[in-house]
């Protein structure tokens, strides 16, 4: 077929071409821009550039998002979710395994670390003065004497400190805490001893060849301990307890018997019971054993029936041991003191000053010593 003889629409070019149809409006409709790599007419500008128009089935499935972690998408710029910080938990056990980790104590407390942001425990470390015991004064009032001969009182008080240590370890092993390496002595009324017993237990406690022993003096209305061991007076538990900037470390006495430091009752005030009842005397009790698991505590309390504060510090130990004086305590203070010690777990007697002994044995004499 000759398209040359097809007329051109409107009449726009009478003058007959050679040209086929095809060659024709290609000339006409300037094909050529629309080829890549055609360069546009310089009269006529390109016309904006559309999009291609895709079928649904060509489009790319969109991902789903988590429904735990959604991500927004910003024209710019897309984010992706952060990372959820993990927490390490530490126990407060942890400075007492490796004691090179040391933190800075706030007036609450807590504790700083530059290990990851984990608080942990700063051993408590005794820096006070050591002061000599006198071991004549030990003797003249009964008291233990280190490195002295072995005799019926110290054989005595061995039997009653490897019970209450056994114990002791029974309740780490249950998981006690720290209130398992806490003893409180105490007895009903004054005058049967408590004061005695808590002394002797702590000399024979310190000549163990692992730990040491604190002895606490909280006997905060008549104090004793630190006369009978013949120790200077100075700040002690109760200032470390009214006082929250206190560290009750700086307040411990050292002593010339290896082992043995003790702790003086402190200030007196009349709100003793109330302070011991506070939520500040479990972090100063903590303080007293931090970075020390082989460290027995002692505390020399006041009379269960004649004052509080006794009740009140059995709520934080493992054990307590009430000092029965023979032919003098009665039934009735004994079931009442039981009582109100009743927040301890573990609540021991001791009969004290016994003549006789019902199974007819005597400590002492199977070294060759008698007193």
């Amino acid at each position: 077929m000759d398209h040359s003889k097809i007329p051109l629409p409107h009449g726009d070019d009478p003058k007959p071409h050679s040209d086929s149809l095809i060659e024709r409006a290609a000339e006409r409709f300037d094909f050529a821009r629309y080829i890549a790599g055609g360069k546009p007419s310089a009269d006529k500008p390109l016309p904006p550039k559309r999009e291609p128009v895709r079928k649904a089935a060509d489009a790319a499935p969109k991902p789903v998002e988590p429904a735990h972690a959604p991500v927004v998408n910003t024209p710019e710029t897309a984010f992706e979710p952060a990372p959820t910080p993990v927490r390490v938990e530490r126990s407060r056990d942890t400075a007492a395994l490796d004691p090179r980790i040391s933190t800075s104590l706030d007036t609450n407390g807590n504790g700083g670390s530059d290990l990851g942001g984990v608080p942990l425990a700063t051993p408590a470390i005794f820096n006070g003065d050591h002061h000599a015991i006198d071991r004549d004064r030990l003797r003249e009032t009964g008291l233990i004497v280190p490195e002295g001969s072995v005799t019926a009182l110290l054989e005595e008080f061995r039997i009653v400190k490897r019970q209450l240590l056994v114990q002791a370890s029974e309740l780490r092993r249950q998981k006690a805490g720290s209130r398992a390496q806490r003893i409180l002595i105490s007895s009903p009324h004054p005058g049967e001893g408590k004061t005695y017993c808590a002394t002797n237990l702590a000399l024979s406690i310190a000549a163990e060849k692992e730990g040491d022993v604190l002895l606490v003096d909280a006997d905060f209305a008549k104090p004793s301990v630190l006369s009978a061991l013949g120790l200077p007076g100075g700040p002690g538990l109760m200032d470390a307890l009214m006082d929250d900037k206190a560290d009750v470390a700086d307040f411990v006495l050292g002593t010339d018997i290896p082992g043995l430091w003790v702790l003086p009752a402190g200030d007196t005030t009349t709100n003793d019971s109330e302070f011991l009842s506070s939520a500040r005397t479990e972090k100063v009790l903590e303080r007293l054993t931090q970075g020390a698991p082989g460290r027995m505590v002692i505390f020399d309390s006041p009379p269960v029936l004649a004052a509080s504060p006794a009740a009140e510090l059995a709520k934080y130990v493992g054990q307590a041991v009430v000092i029965v004086r023979a032919d003098s305590t009665g039934q009735g203070a004994l079931e009442d003191t039981v009582s109100l010690l009743s927040s301890c777990p573990n609540i021991q007697l001791l009969l004290n000053a016994a003549q006789f002994s019902p199974s007819g044995r005597s400590f002492g004499t199977y070294y060759g010593y008698r007193e």
